[in-house]
């Protein structure tokens, strides 16, 4: 689903020429993906990836780009934006922005197992403190409560009636809770298993940063765990989230206001990722490759979530861990 602008072969060409890369042997379609247009493309100097964004503004670009940069220095294996050979890090193809980045090894998972689960929590831990400098230059959260809020009732007459129940319910019950208190800093928001690379049980890259935006820690961590480890399944796999939370807090120590939160802050996720599936799903945007999600997928999570809170604390570590702050 991630090729929304067709690039032609002479449009590349004329594209790579401000980039010393050599010959042109190949491009091809990334049908992978949710926001923006990617293509691999091969050239005689190696492998690379050619991103068009279709939301975000030239102005908004080099941020993130810059950010993918320092992370790379950090030995947080993300792909790293070349230069063109004016010196410039956001170039322009068919009207829209663009970047071309080192294609990083490894290929993405469809069912992580404990060693992979634990690299993931680790990393994400160290993304998390490799820019904890950076609160008050961070954007925003474009799809917290005021985006749920607003998606609800763009979608409120394509959903069932027991849809509509469980959203109405669950936006009142999240309007409690904002959690300023929890731990925050830069969030990456998006990391599903597509977005991370593996070569065996090694992460060889988190990919699509594009949506990191400042927000408590503990929201990336539960988007983590849901997706990491529910796989086919609406609750998560207890061993496997207790790994990740594990692997996690040897880096960063979590809290016990972070305890307290935790089933809240997976419904939040849970919440965000059914809204932004149902509009894909009944607002398609034109592309030329892939489908959108089935949205049902999170429903079913978040009545579950809704119904056993008690299950979501047990994925918590037990007993008195040094791991965990008393924060």
């Amino acid at each position: 689903m991630s090729v929304y602008t067709p690039v032609e072969r002479e449009s590349l060409l004329a594209f790579l020429q401000s980039f010393p890369l050599g010959e042109l042997l190949d491009y091809r379609g990334i049908a992978t993906g949710v926001e923006n247009t990617n293509y691999f493309v091969t050239t005689s100097t190696g492998e690379y990836v050619l991103t068009l964004f279709e939301h975000l503004k030239p102005q908004q670009l080099p941020f993130y780009l810059r950010l993918m940069q320092s992370l790379s220095t950090q030995d947080i294996p993300v792909p790293v934006p070349l230069f063109t050979v004016t010196g410039e890090i956001v170039a322009t193809l068919h009207g829209k922005p663009a970047a071309l980045f080192g294609k990083l090894p490894g290929s993405s998972i469809e069912t992580p197992n404990l060693q992979q689960c634990q690299a993931i929590g680790s990393q994400l831990a160290r993304l998390h403190l490799a820019s904890q400098a950076r609160p008050g230059l961070l954007p925003a959260n474009g799809r917290g409560f005021p985006w749920w809020k607003q998606s609800a009732t763009q979608l409120q007459e394509k959903l069932s009636l027991n849809e509509q129940q469980l959203l109405q319910e669950e936006l009142a019950f999240q309007s409690h809770y904002r959690l300023d208190d929890l731990p925050r800093g830069l969030i990456h928001a998006d990391l599903f298993r597509d977005n991370a690379l593996f070569i065996d049980n090694q992460l060889s890259g988190i990919l699509d940063l594009y949506t990191a935006c400042e927000g408590n820690w503990l929201y990336d961590l539960a988007i983590v765990v849901i997706d990491w480890t529910s796989h086919q399944a609406t609750l998560p796999e207890p061993e496997l989230s207790r790994t990740i939370l594990e692997s996690y807090s040897r880096i960063r120590p979590l809290t016990s206001l972070e305890q307290g939160a935790w089933p809240v802050v997976l419904r939040q996720a849970a919440l965000r990722f059914w809204l932004s599936r149902l509009l894909d799903w009944h607002q398609p945007r034109q592309g030329s490759l892939g489908e959108a999600r089935d949205p049902a997928v999170f429903a079913s999570r978040l009545a579950e979530f809704v119904k056993n809170e008690t299950y979501l604390r047990d994925l918590w570590p037990k007993g008195q861990n040094p791991m965990f702050s008393s924060r």
